[in-house]
């Protein structure tokens, strides 16, 4: 996070809404709603394009976007005075023989905007990728997750060996799992796990389909520990050029809520987890 990001948009938010009161030539400059809906776009877009030092996915900043755009239209028309003065303005503008030739360039140039970025995204030469990325990069000897240092070569879901010691806590286990999944994971991955999420579609890449044959059961249960702890913002180079959404959910679920939810990903699918390979190179 780039607070000093933070720190200007705030610093100029604060400015539009405290200087006109304390100096008389600036009052022209006072926001009306209008104004202030521009500026709170404009401070978020802000935030969301410069303000991370991993960058914000496309497709997520527009969800932000237009959830807050919502938000400023609810507060714009949350009383008949705050409606009357966005709508005054307007009226004017649309109206008023002074401002004719402002709209007339403004009918001209909102559907010549939209015409040249179709054009231009149609358009675009297909380029090959900077350098080639791997679907499943390596993962590090170890990752420190809550403060403890989890060893990704030797470590194995602590619950995996109650599927055969004890059924009944295995199974209790499982269905804490689908707890944490439909409480955290379903929005993206979707309720049949085929990546068909609600938030699916505005995701550029796509969340993983856990039921597509040759994905989770390559994969041993420390690997996906690792993926899911550490999220998108994890990815190592080797993983680059990568624009996943998915946070770090450490930051959110405990590590017996992680190994929880990994046992249900594979009961759920019908997978097993790849084996640990033995030494001379047997599984």
């Amino acid at each position: 996070m780039k607070l000093w990001v933070f720190a200007i948009v705030f610093l100029v938010l604060l400015a539009f809404g405290v200087g006109p009161r304390l100096l008389a030539p600036l009052r022209r400059l006072k926001p009306g709603p209008l104004g202030w809906f521009a500026l709170w776009l404009a401070g978020l877009w802000v935030i969301l394009r410069y303000g991370f030092v991993v960058p914000v996915p496309r497709s997520v900043a527009h969800i932000y976007l237009g959830i807050a755009t919502l938000a400023l239209l609810a507060l714009t028309t949350s009383d008949r005075e705050h409606l009357e003065r966005a709508r005054r303005p307007l009226v004017a503008f649309m109206t008023e023989r002074r401002f004719m030739p402002y709209l007339l360039a403004v009918v001209i140039a909102l559907p010549t905007l939209v015409m040249a970025n179709l054009y231009f995204g149609l358009t675009a030469p297909p380029t090959e990728p900077a350098f080639g990325r791997t679907i499943h990069p390596e993962p590090p000897d170890s990752v420190t997750v809550h403060d403890q240092t989890v060893n990704l070569v030797t470590a194995t879901n602590p619950f995996r060996h109650l599927e055969k010691d004890d059924p009944e806590a295995f199974a209790a286990h499982v269905a804490e799992g689908r707890r944490v999944y439909y409480s955290n994971c379903f929005f993206c991955h979707g309720d049949t796990m085929r990546a068909d999420g609600i938030y699916a579609e505005y995701l550029n890449p796509i969340p993983t389909n856990f039921t597509s044959a040759g994905t989770i059961e390559q994969l041993q249960e420390s690997f996906l520990f690792w993926r899911i702890s550490k999220g998108g913002p994890g990815m190592p180079p080797a993983g680059a050029p990568w624009d996943s959404a998915m946070p770090a959910w450490e930051q959110f679920l405990s590590e017996d809520e992680m190994w929880d939810v990994i046992l249900y990903l594979y009961d759920f699918t019908d997978r097993r987890p790849r084996a640990r390979e033995e030494k001379g190179g047997e599984e």
